[in-house]
């Protein structure tokens, strides 16, 4: 089996600290979870500096990116046509996203940071008779979800590298692999439907 290693730097008793995390590609989910809980754990004990700018900085544009990801969701449950695709759009808001959210929310209430201005959930209904020049089609909406998950991770792995606090790292590193499997989820679709986007292959 594949592993992946993730190599962070902490400040532990006023001294830097390198923790790696190995990461088996393919294992339970819940497994990696806790995995990574265990390894954070340590360095979440004892007194807490306050946030840096860049940590601050970090958690609150990625909520704002969260709630902005949840409207594109919300929009593109209802001009979707395929089943399949609604309920792909409807299980990543709801496991993936607004779990997110509601982490991101929690901490920075506990920390005294003001949220982001957000706009309000758009209600579910059935949209079908939009003209096509207005909406998006399955293929563009996979995709779009697609190219969403994979900023995420980019935006979730920049915080994770700036971060100081174990704490703050912790949130992006269950962050970096909630967004990892929704996006093989939907990879697998796009694949299924010959809407992968694959560049030119490298002959040398």
């Amino acid at each position: 089996m594949k592993s992946i290693l993730i190599s962070m730097l902490y400040y532990l008793n006023g001294k830097a600290t390198i923790i790696t995390i190995l990461c088996l590609v393919g294992s339970f989910n819940m497994k990696v979870f806790e995995l990574i809980q265990d390894i954070f754990q340590p360095f979440m004990d004892g007194e807490k500096r306050p946030l840096n700018v860049m940590e601050v900085s970090n958690l609150w544009f990625f909520l704002l990116g969260t709630e902005t990801t949840m409207r594109n969701e919300e929009i593109g449950y209802n001009l979707a046509q395929d089943p399949e695709l609604k309920q792909i759009l409807k299980d990543i808001r709801e496991t993936v996203h607004i779990p997110i959210r509601d982490e991101l929310k929690e901490f920075l209430m506990k920390e005294g940071i003001p949220f982001p201005q957000t706009t309000p959930e758009k209600p579910a209904g059935d949209f079908k008779d939009i003209p096509e020049g207005a909406k998006l089609n399955d293929e563009e909406l996979a995709n779009l979800m697609s190219y969403n998950l994979a900023m995420g991770v980019n935006y979730a792995a920049k915080g994770l590298t700036e971060s100081i606090r174990a704490d703050v790292g912790l949130i992006f590193s269950k962050i970096i692999l909630k967004k990892t499997t929704a996006g093989l989820t939907v990879k697998q679709y796009l694949d299924r439907h010959k809407w992968l986007r694959i560049p030119p292959y490298y002959k040398a």
